[in-house]
């Protein structure tokens, strides 16, 4: 069997994932997709650690049935739960996770302030706090746990009064020093871009993990001989734990409106 035929399996606590799977199918379209949001249990960033890792174990279980040639956790929270579980038990595959996009930002400018928005999840485990480490001496890193954000992309509110509102009251304390940058640590976050930079003003950049993560899976389906060389768009499939008409549409609004 051509496992370089098999497609890739990406998945999130819900439809965020689909910002790094735009990522993907962006750099590499022949491949073959298929996308698992458990939108049923979202969010997973407000749950307990074992949970979390429970359902990232049951997500991965479920796509490694799929017969898919790699694993990519397009969720941030679920990354900095159980990643290293997978590859224990996954050890002849490639997966690839996602961590928040600090070293652009901090590298972005001098000593700039730079905000991590991300679940509470993400910015209590070990790998966080790790990868701050790393670079706190070159900027002022200041962690914001935003929980309810993700119920908005969830429900496909993208934009308007009540989401726009939501974002000035998390904004608020860093308004009155501005920010220079905005890390966006949860796949969630970037399709409420627009709405973050329209509160936060047009001087402060704003960073994802996306683009990032599709290049380190490139990366790795070369180290494994596993790139699907056919010269063909490949096909993508969007599955849900929360298999309503309404769910499904939204999510190939955000993958297709968002390319």
């Amino acid at each position: 069997m051509d496992r370089t035929q098999c497609p890739i399996g990406v998945f999130d606590s819900g439809v965020g994932g689909i910002s790094v799977l735009r990522e993907l199918v962006a750099r590499m379209p022949n491949e073959n997709y298929i996308f698992f949001g458990d939108s049923k249990n979202a969010p997973y960033g407000t749950k307990a650690l074992k949970e979390v890792q429970e359902l990232t174990c049951a997500d991965a279980a479920y796509l490694i049935s799929q017969n898919v040639k790699a694993l990519v956790v397009a969720c941030n929270t679920a990354t900095s739960a159980a990643i290293n579980i997978l590859r224990e038990k996954y050890v002849d595959m490639p997966i690839i996770g996602i961590e928040p996009a600090l070293k652009p930002a901090v590298h972005a400018r001098e000593n700039p302030r730079v905000l991590v928005m991300a679940t509470p999840m993400t910015l209590r485990e070990e790998k966080f706090h790790a990868l701050m480490q790393k670079f706190e001496s070159d900027a002022d890193i200041l962690p914001l746990p935003c929980p309810g954000l993700v119920e908005f992309v969830e429900r496909g509110e993208l934009d308007g009064a009540e989401l726009e509102g939501f974002l000035a009251e998390l904004f608020a304390p860093f308004l009155e020093k501005p920010v220079d940058c905005v890390v966006l640590g949860c796949t969630h976050y970037p399709f409420v871009r627009g709405m973050i930079q329209k509160v936060l003003g047009s001087r402060v950049e704003i960073f994802d993990g996306g683009e990032g993560t599709a290049r380190e899976t490139q990366r790795r389906l070369k180290e494994y001989g596993l790139c699907n060389m056919s010269k063909e768009k490949g096909n993508v499939t969007l599955l849900n734990s929360l298999a309503s008409v309404q769910t499904e549409r939204l999510g190939w609004f955000l993958l297709e409106s968002h390319r």
